[in-house]
């Protein structure tokens, strides 16, 4: 491989180069996500920034999960993207880039980040911008005698949405993550502890697409680091619990006019509030639900979150059927009170953002195009529904295992168009391994209801 050539940085990287020197930074860090969505890179000294910036550092992707390379294969690169640096709240030495992989100085191929980029492109060249809102729900857990549990010891209802006593339980915590997000200026504007224990839930305001996946991995990031300094850990398992709810993630949609910024998704005279051209993307999603699902549920433990009902009373909240509605929470795509954008529920905290994005978008661009159109909207409870009625009117189950989400993707065509041969064929071995890893594992359910029955 030929390395890098080291040319003088632009005006626009030398001043941002001194302004990062006189916030007192040191450290610049170059990051890239793998499969999982987490962040990987390497530490350079701000002398070096031109180098970094320019693609100096390099990496083995053998030695990581789902970079598709074998060991003899040239290093990959990371090109950061100076749009996106973001002094960590916690070490304010060091700055931290999103970046993009390059091979032999050409854009990797099975980037994620190169991957939704591609999708947004296709966008652009339609006259759209893709707006997406994320709303971040996760867990913070302290370290027991029994192995973990929620940080106040009056976290202990079995139905624990807005409980206020435990908000203010966790304050410190919370309130660290929140000040953090602000000083961002990612525009906070409600939080709370949600459904299960030791359970909360960030809303803040969207963004362009690219930019909202950059702020979820580093969000992940930061919470991880922020509990930790407190002596707790956070988690970004879908459904630790079997008997409460799930951590969702979900993906709140719009199209934007790429001049004017215009909602294109927005018709008052719509009794759902959304536009022709909401419909038709819905229509593509719907079309493609089973493997989008694979990439935004994308673990073993997630599809124990999808689940018509939990082992407590009452509906899990989690979607289980491909279909839509208006302001209604059994809907796989819901319509939010309001219209002008549509939310898809079948997505947990532990997907990768970029790639999840990219699927999403991808579906929507094809049911636009298409002229593709969801029927009516259901705005009763699909939960009420027997398996048969849903067969009736043709409605169909998500998947319910990672193996069955696995085998959509694989099926359907689009998987490879989003996601290109590399990444699609590294995806399906990836998971399938990872399924079959989980399949063949004896678990401790088993051995308490087989080992001595028969």
């Amino acid at each position: 491989m030929v390395y890098p050539e080291i040319k003088p940085l632009s005006p626009e990287l030398q001043s941002l180069q001194t302004k990062l020197l006189d916030q007192g930074v040191k450290y610049a860090m170059a990051s890239f996500v793998d499969i999982h969505g987490m962040c990987k890179g390497k530490v350079v000294p701000l002398s070096h920034f031109n180098r970094m910036m320019q693609g100096s550092e390099l990496f083995t992707g053998a030695a990581l999960d789902g970079i598709p390379q074998e060991i003899n294969d040239d290093e990959v690169g990371t090109m950061p993207d100076p749009e996106s640096a973001t002094i960590l709240p916690w070490n304010s030495e060091i700055v931290w880039f999103a970046s993009d992989l390059h091979l032999v100085g050409e854009p990797f191929e099975a980037c994620c980040r190169t991957i939704l980029k591609n999708t947004l492109k296709q966008a652009a060249e339609m006259g759209y911008r893709f707006n997406l809102g994320i709303e971040t729900e996760f867990f913070i857990f302290k370290e027991t005698a029994d192995g973990f549990g929620p940080v106040s010891d009056r976290d202990t209802l079995p139905k624990a949405a807005y409980a206020l006593p435990t908000v203010l339980d966790n304050y410190k915590i919370i309130d660290r993550i929140v000040t953090a997000m602000n000083e961002l200026g990612w525009d906070v504007y409600s939080f709370d502890h949600e459904d299960a224990q030791g359970q909360f839930e960030t809303d803040f305001t969207y963004c362009d697409a690219l930019k909202m996946a950059d702020r979820l991995t580093f969000f992940r990031f930061m919470v991880k680091e922020l509990a930790r300094e407190e002596g707790y850990f956070a988690s970004f398992m879908p459904k630790p619990f079997a008997n409460q709810t799930g951590s969702g993630a979900h993906y709140n949609m719009s199209l934007a006019d790429i001049e004017t910024g215009e909602n294109l998704f927005e018709d008052a005279d719509d009794p759902c509030g959304l536009s022709k051209l909401g419909y038709q993307f819905i229509a593509g999603v719907l079309k493609h639900a089973k493997a989008i699902v694979s990439v935004t549920c994308p673990t073993v433990n997630s599809y124990k979150r999808l689940v018509r009902k939990g082992s407590m009373s009452g509906f899990t909240w989690a979607p289980v059927y491909v279909c839509y509605g208006n302001n209604n929470r059994t809907n796989m795509l819901r319509i939010p009170l309001g219209g002008g954008r549509v939310e898809c529920r079948a997505a947990d905290i532990s997907t990768n953002l970029y790639l999840g994005a990219a699927m999403i978008l991808a579906a929507g661009l094809e049911g636009i195009r298409e002229g593709l159109m969801p029927g009516e909207p259901h705005t009763e409870n699909m939960y009420e529904y027997s398996l048969a009625e849903l067969k009736e009117m043709g409605i169909e189950t998500l998947p319910k295992t990672l193996g069955e989400a696995v085998s959509a993707f694989a099926a359907d065509p689009l998987s490879k168009a989003v996601m290109g041969p590399l990444m699609y064929q590294t995806y399906v071995d990836f998971k399938t391994q990872e399924w079959e890893e989980y399949h063949c594992h004896v678990s401790d359910w088993e051995i308490q209801r087989y080992l001595k029955f028969f």
